[in-house]
């Protein structure tokens, strides 16, 4: 194509208006280059002819061999091909393929590199969201393969107010279409718009188009228009115009003619019909192959929007399960709420008539935990395997022990009572003063229903909760020193820290006598907190002023916080529970003293308790029942830490059952040597 190739669309009209001094009905010649690569914009009331000078345009440069696509949104350009061979591509059987979004980069394809003309008829749409979707797809893809071919083509867009309005909001598809308005040009993508009311269309696209053809305006805000861009004196000529005729300005004559479009070749679909029956005419049918090649596409779809259905029908079937699977989660919780409530139930009755004890809930305050020898028989049983000749001395001697214990037991009840005796509320009188000795309370009287420290003054709570301190045995409150160093911690790292070693049986056993206390707590997922201050303050808040909290913990966390932690053996393993860290002299003498005392300040009738109390710390029960004792206590303790952590902690059925599995053990009959592999 050259730059002077032209093509003949009207002739010069008779009447007024017009800058061209061409005589009537001389020819009027278009550049086709112009046409091609320019922006364009044709306007006139409906019957005024202004889609017959869009096909007159159309059928001049189809036969010249240039291509077009033409955006049909009613459905009258069909016609066309009468005599031209262009692919009808819409939404309706009509057509000669059925296209979506998804074929719009082969539609452009077909378009630029295959000069195949094409009717996009996005009339049959009946969402308009559709259509313009359809639009926006198929002006993209020119636009962006313009830029690499540089190809004149031009695009004709019907009803073009649609898109671009003047007023209210504009889609994406009509952004497109200003860009190509404003951009096309230099990549060789021209465009035209068509539309019978050119007050609705956007001022910014009329305003840079290089040719325009206004046709039969009557209305008021339309003839405006052609007054501001034309002048007075065509706004007023323009009303009475006859069909088909036009002002047309160009900018590359910078002329103004008023002139008179050819009638068009082919079919006019678009004309008003008559009374006469319609005849449609034969059509031009485009190459199959053109169409198989679409067709393709469409096939593609079409499974693509099969496998989406089942796949979305899948989702849905997933959805139901997971709906299902989550009811069934809830009422497995439900279930297992109520086992750990039942659970926690049980537990409150932790001793057990097999055991020696009398089925007493603990969670009443009138039942106290009962001291380990209370659940030893009168009767020792016989140890299974054989036996030796110390044996009996064992057995007598663990007798006397149990009476002695027996003995000590009435000794501190009667203590209790004569506590319970002094002053009118119950608590014992003040002292004369800080230099006189305080009787040194009695383990039942430092105790309440939930096994916690009573005092009165903050010298007889810390006397009180000092002597529960000193208790416990060297590694328990070592334990206790670590959980105030760390203030939180798991009985195993609590008994690592304090330089023992990680048995869990052990560490869990000597946790509980803390725990019991009230000097740490659980918190769940078996870590405990160190709660000294808190049960100083929450036992004693109405007998301590406000300012001495503080030295009471103090002066209680004296009596472990100065203890060495991390005590080694020399084998390089940390002491085993039954070794004691102090002297057995020292504790003699310690309890010695500690009955002396007593005897002293209190009635004549506790010195034999006292003297008691001081023979079994001399050692008067042997070191292997002493350690049978122990063991067994510690696994007892162990067993029940287990359960009750595996309620709070929300343990697997497994793991409860191992729990299930420690404890019954612990309460089955143990010999000395089972303690010692259990130590071990």
């Amino acid at each position: 194509m050259t730059d002077v190739e032209t093509i003949t669309v009207a002739d010069v009209s008779d009447g007024p208006g017009g800058t061209d001094d061409a005589e009537p009905g001389t020819t009027v010649r278009l550049p086709a280059v112009e046409i091609l690569t320019g922006r364009g914009f044709i306007t006139g009331k409906s019957g005024s002819g202004k889609s017959n000078t869009a096909s007159v345009v159309i059928e001049k440069l189809l036969d010249s061999q240039f291509p077009v696509l033409i955006v049909d949104t009613d459905g009258e350009y069909y016609g066309l091909k009468e005599e031209y061979e262009i692919l009808h591509a819409g939404a309706d059987e009509e057509c000669d393929i059925v296209v979506s979004p998804e074929h719009a980069e082969k539609i452009a394809t077909l378009a630029l590199e295959q000069n195949v003309p094409i009717i996009l008829d996005v009339s049959g749409y009946l969402d308009e969201n559709d259509a313009e979707e359809m639009l926006l797809q198929t002006a993209r893809q020119l636009f962006a393969k313009e830029k690499k071919l540089k190809k004149p083509f031009l695009m004709l867009v019907e009803e073009c107010h649609e898109y671009i309005p003047e007023k209210g909001g504009m889609g994406e598809a009509g952004k497109m279409l200003i860009k190509i308005g404003k951009r096309g040009r230099k990549h060789g993508l021209g465009i035209v718009g068509i539309s019978q009311r050119p007050a609705d269309v956007k001022k910014d696209y009329i305003t840079q188009c290089d040719w325009l053809v206004w046709h039969r305006l009557t209305w008021g805000n339309d003839t405006k228009v052609v007054g501001r861009i034309l002048g007075k004196e065509y706004a007023d000529a323009i009303e009475s115009m006859n069909d088909g005729e036009a002002f047309m300005m160009t900018d590359w004559s910078e002329t103004l003619r008023r002139v008179q479009f050819r009638r068009k070749q082919t079919f006019d679909a678009g004309a008003t019909p008559g009374l006469d029956d319609f005849e449609r005419p034969e059509l031009k049918s485009v190459s199959g192959d053109l169409v198989s090649e679409l067709r393709d596409i469409s096939d593609e779809e079409a499974q693509k929007e099969s496998t989406i259905a089942d796949l979305r029908q899948e989702l849905e079937k997933k959805d139901a399960e997971i709906r299902r699977l989550k009811q069934e989660l809830e009422e497995a919780q439900d279930l297992s709420r109520m086992a750990d409530q039942f659970a926690q139930a049980l537990l409150q009755k932790a001793e057990a008539p097999y055991r020696g004890g009398d089925g007493r809930n603990f969670a009443r305050p009138e039942h106290a935990q009962a001291a380990l020898g209370e659940y030893e028989s009168d009767e020792t049983p016989a140890m299974v395997g054989p036996v030796d000749s110390g044996a009996a001395t064992q057995n007598g001697q663990r007798d006397a022990t149990a009476a002695e214990t027996s003995a000590t037991n009435e000794t501190k009840a009667s203590v209790a009572e004569t506590t319970e005796g002094d002053g009118a509320d119950g608590r014992p009188d003040e002292p004369a003063s800080e230099s006189s000795t305080a009787p040194a309370p009695s383990e039942d009287a430092t105790r309440d229903g939930d096994g916690r420290p009573s005092g009165g003054s903050r010298r007889a709570i810390v006397d009180e909760l000092r002597e529960v301190v000193e208790s416990l045995d060297d590694v328990t409150r070592e334990m206790l020193a670590y959980y105030r160093a760390k203030d939180l911690s798991t009985p195993v790292d609590a008994h690592v820290g304090a330089g023992h070693s990680g048995d869990q049986q052990l560490a869990y056993g000597r946790n509980r006598a803390l725990r019991k206390a009230g000097f740490i707590e659980h918190v769940g997922r078996g870590r405990y907190r160190y709660t000294l201050p808190e049960l100083v303050r929450d036992e004693y808040a109405d007998r301590l002023a406000e300012g001495e909290f503080a030295a009471t913990v103090a002066a209680v966390e004296s009596s472990f916080s100065d203890l060495s932690v991390g005590r080694v053996g020399g084998d390089g393993n940390a002491d085993g529970p039954l070794e004691s860290a102090s002297d057995p002299a020292t504790t003699t003498e310690n309890a010695t003293d500690e009955a002396d005392t007593r005897q002293d300040d209190e009635p004549s009738e506790s010195a034999e308790p006292a003297e008691s109390a001081a023979s079994t710390a001399n050692g008067t029960t042997p070191g292997v029942v002493g350690h049978e004792l122990e063991n067994a206590e510690i696994v007892e303790n162990y067993a029940e830490s287990e359960v009750s952590e595996a309620v709070q902690d929300g343990l697997s059925d497994d793991e409860a059952e191992a729990s299930d599995g420690v404890e019954t053990a612990a309460e089955g009959e143990t010999t000395p040597s089972d303690d010692a592999e259990i130590i071990e």
